[in-house]
């Protein structure tokens, strides 16, 4: 055997390096994720983490009276009577905390990719890691739906366009892109999609090399597919009992309802957004007049998160649906000038339910008016972890940007008490 020079030695730590952990992993039962986005930095003591409740003008605290749950000891806000009701499918995490709390955009892509932003890498939203690592059960099928508009947080980053998101901006009829023209029929279709084929496969094979072209071409293709009925027709609520529409609520609830019917057609995540219709004016960003009818908001959610949970055990498709209830960062427990509440993100609250996990419990705890977190402090990567263990997904497992691996969680660990 030869001696080993000094640059032998370097390339094999940085081989090992690249390998992902051998470590086994804690695992639930989803192989889908709901991801309920409360926009705007929903207030974790008016909502999950009920606390003394305080004064706009003198005393800090929660801005409603509190109730207790099906959890024992555990309390949430009186507007979320619903979900007190079945809070035991649930693990409320009240001790998340990391440092941005300025910047709303900043915060958002953290809680979407669970890293800080990097000069030489664009990382993936965790939506597009659940596409690469789970992907889509049928090709008539998306992995990965966003409902609400298109943003960079939500993107596949070095993961390419190949898992990205099909978008809806609106529920009735499904992506616009996806509907064909009712001036076009069938056979004047047919036509159209065999000249494109012709065109664009033509085009890839004279560029097999160039990855970026080869990522657009299969979407072009998976395109046609998921304009079939069988992802179309997801998109008809009027196929569901119209009991169960109702029970649902308004838009956000409505919008429920339609992830349900994704996860239950074979999408592996689907990101609902709650910040399309503002009924108090600013949404979850409660400053000044917003808070005055967060409760509006509160309401809104405590009816559509109860429904869903509901929804899904009776499809007995909660143990395998993870549904998370997220948010870029908390509120302070001091009221401000015009009565509402600023930015925090030292200590706020995000809700996990269903997946398999050991539910029924709340996790971590904060000072006695939720301004810090006293117990069991839980990191955005360590959330991320917690949502790809319950979905079988390796969280120390590398991914590459080009030749670079890069772990699908910064060091995230999962919250071990919520697994069997």
């Amino acid at each position: 055997m030869r001696n080993l020079t000094r640059r032998d030695v370097l390339k094999a730590g940085a081989a090992a390096a690249a390998m992902p952990l051998a470590a086994s992993f804690p695992k639930g039962q989803a192989d889908a994720c709901i991801f309920l986005w409360l926009g705007g930095g929903a207030a974790h003591t008016d909502t999950f983490d009920q606390k003394v409740k305080g004064d706009l003008k003198k005393k800090p605290g929660s801005a409603y009276e509190g109730i207790d749950t099906a959890i024992s000891g555990v309390r949430v806000c009186e507007h979320l009577k619903r979900t007190a009701a079945v809070l035991d499918r649930c693990a409320v995490v009240r001790s998340i905390t990391h440092s941005i709390k300025a910047e709303h955009a900043a915060a958002a892509n953290l809680v979407h990719t669970g890293r800080l932003p990097s000069g030489t890498i664009q990382y993936p939203s965790i939506g597009s890691i659940v596409s690469h690592q789970l992907a889509a059960k049928s090709d008539e099928i998306p992995a990965y739906v966003v409902m609400g508009y298109p943003n960079i947080t939500r993107d596949p980053g070095f993961l390419g366009a190949k898992h990205g998101y099909v978008y809806l901006t609106q529920i009735e009829t499904g992506p616009n892109g996806l509907i064909r023209p009712p001036d076009v029929d069938l056979n004047r279709q047919d036509r159209r999609e065999t000249l494109l084929a012709r065109t664009r496969d033509g085009f890839a094979q004279r560029h097999a090399e160039d990855k970026t072209i080869q990522n657009q071409a299969s979407i072009s293709r998976q395109g046609f597919k998921l304009a079939g009925p069988r992802f179309i027709n997801v998109f008809d609520l009027k196929r569901e009992n119209a009991g169960l529409r109702e029970a649902y609520g308004g838009e956000f609830g409505q919008r429920c309802l339609l992830a349900r019917r994704l996860v239950q057609s074979g999408v592996r995540f689907v990101e609902v957004s709650f910040n399309l219709n503002f009924l108090n004016g600013t949404g979850w960003d409660t400053h000044n007049e917003g808070q005055l009818k967060q409760h509006l908001l509160i309401q809104d959610l405590d009816q559509a998160f109860a429904t869903l949970l509901g929804d899904l055990e009776k499809n007995r498709m909660l143990e395998t649906t993870l549904v998370v209830v997220a948010t870029e960062f908390g509120r302070p427990p001091e009221f401000d000038s015009g009565g509402g509440r600023g930015h925090q993100s030292e200590a706020y609250s995000m809700v996990l339910a269903g997946g398999g996990l050991r539910t029924g419990r709340a996790i971590g705890t904060t000072d006695d008016i939720g301004e810090k977190v006293v117990e069991r402090p839980v990191s955005i990567p360590d959330f991320h972890a917690t949502i790809h263990c319950a979905l079988g997904i390796d969280p120390s497992k590398n991914l590459y940007a080009g030749d670079r691996p890069v772990p699908i969680t910064d060091h995230g660990q999962p919250i071990q008490e919520l697994f069997a």
